[in-house]
Order: C-alpha cells, then structure tokens, then sequence
C-alpha cells in the first residue's frame, strides 16, 4: 500500500512506486517506454481525426456506419482510460485538468459523449487534432523543442510592443475610415463609420475584398496611401518579433528535453537544472535512457 504523508493533502499526493513509473511513462518522453507511448498515442489520434472525418462523407457513412460508431466507441474508451491516467499519476490532479493539454485532452473525448444527447455537435470530435501539439516532444526534435521555446518566449516578451503597436493601428484606420466617410459619403457605400473602419482594415491589411470601393479621386489618393501603409503594418510586428527571437536565441544556453516538473508540469527543463525555471520547485531526478544506462 502507498505510503502517504498525513501533511499531503488529496491535492498534492508525492509521487513514488507505479504512480511515479507511470507519470514517467506519460509526461516524459525521454525513455524508450515514453516514446514508444507517444507515438502510439499520436497514431492513434491521427485515425480517429481521419475517420471523424471519412465518417462526414455521406456515402462513405452510409455504408460504414456501424464500423464508425464501434471505432469512434474504442477510441473514446482509449482516450478516457489515458485521461484518467493522466490524473491517476500527477502530484496535483486538479492543476493538471485546469492547464492547457489537460483542457485539451477532456476535450478530445467529450464531444463523444455529448452526442449521445446532441448528435450535431459530433463533429467536435475533431477537436483531438490538438492533441498532435504534442508531436514536439515525441520524436524528441530537440532543435525544433529550441525553436518552440525560443518563438514562446519571444512572442511573450513582444506582447508590450506589439499591442502598442496595434493601438497605433486602431486609431489610424478610425480616423482614416472617417475621412473616408466625409469624402466618399453613403452614395457611393460608405454608409457609416463602422462600416467605412471595416473598409480601411480591409484595404491597410492589403484583403480588398472590393465589396466598397472609392468612386471619388480623392477617395482613390487616400486608399492607395492606405496600401502602401499596409505593407509597414505587416512588416512591423515581423520585426518586433524576429529581435526579440535574435535577443533570446544569444542567452539560450542549454538543450531543453522533456523533463516535465512534477509541481507546475510545465516541460523542456535542460538535463543538467535542479530546479524548475517556471515554479522555482526541485526537480526530480532526470531519468532517460543515458541516465539508465549510466545507473
């Protein structure tokens, strides 16, 4: 029987015996047994995607019905037994089905059994393509784990610049849909200013859908100003972007893997940390199959 501290609530139960070789198995893929995990788990959402979606061909349905409804009974059976290994095997079950993939993953099943009682929202179940998020840390592609991470935490220190940058923007396309407003008039399709803001977002993203077009000269010398401003807009937060890539990419120093902190379950801590760089909390030791070898 495990041993349980009387300190540890339900909420934070020590990982140790199955619990631990299990949560290794799942959350880690860094062992031949966690990959080989993975790569089942993936095959496996990749055919019930497919055949969600053979299954909204009409005469393919028509024929294959009942195979339908028995392989997407298996993997709904499959994914629920994942899941709830998932919350079997981590220290705090309810952080878990509360972060980002334990959404994801509840999501992947339950559109199956809500059309039990709504039959239309079935094709939720493509939901589970998500779950192929997943794909950076099975064949462990540590350069692209690199990339991943490097993107992440350029884009958030971008967020500042970026949203000034879009507020820039908002305000030059209400101004400049009001101009256009006063110059071209509800005559010739600007009935509003709403409706002439959607055309000057239209027109400085470079879509033009063309559903309102300037008639007067006037009107024509400010859209064309708004094209060419348009080219800026989208170059800018590229830009943004890419330095902040190049800043992050001089102080990543170490190769991350799929070491995943049992407190936060955030992962691709380096081999060699003691300490998530997330929570702050101590990391378990890192087990993959050098380290096994090793031991």
């Amino acid at each position: 029987m495990e041993k349980r501290n009387p300190a540890d609530t339900s909420l934070g139960r020590p990982l140790d015996g199955w619990r631990l070789r299990l949560y290794t198995i799942i959350f880690e893929a860094d062992t031949r047994a966690g990959r080989c995990f993975d790569i089942v788990l993936i095959f496996a959402i990749l055919l019930s995607v497919l055949f969600v979606m053979l299954g909204s061909v009409a005469t393919i349905n028509a024929k294959y019905s009942a195979v339908f409804s028995w392989v997407e009974i298996a993997f709904t059976a499959l994914f629920t037994l994942e899941y709830v290994a998932r919350l079997a095997c981590v220290k705090y079950p309810m952080r878990y089905a509360l972060s980002f993939f334990g959404i994801v993953d509840l999501l992947a099943m339950l559109p199956s059994y809500l059309a039990l009682f709504f039959p239309e929202v079935y094709v939720l179940v493509d939901v589970r393509v998500l779950r192929l998020l997943r794909i950076f840390r099975i064949f462990k592609l540590t350069a692209y784990l690199t990339e991943f991470t490097t993107l992440g935490l350029a884009l958030r220190a971008s967020a500042r610049k970026i949203l000034v940058f879009l507020s820039v923007v908002l305000m030059v396309v209400v101004i400049m849909g009001t101009v256009m407003y006063a110059v071209e008039g509800p005559a010739h399709g600007y009935t509003s200013i709403p409706a002439s803001i959607y055309w000057a977002i239209t027109t400085m993203t470079t879509v033009g859908f063309g559903d309102i077009t300037p008639k007067t000269d006037l009107g024509r010398f400010i859209a064309s100003t708004m094209m060419l401003m348009g080219w800026g807009v989208l170059a800018v937060p590229t830009g943004i972007v890419t330095a902040e890539m190049t800043a992050q990419r001089r102080h990543f120093m170490s190769t991350p893997t799929t070491r995943t902190c049992q407190e936060c379950l955030s992962e691709g801590h380096a081999a060699d940390a003691n300490f998530c760089q997330h929570c702050g909390a101590r990391l378990p030791a890192y087990q993959s199959e050098a380290a096994a070898k090793i031991s």
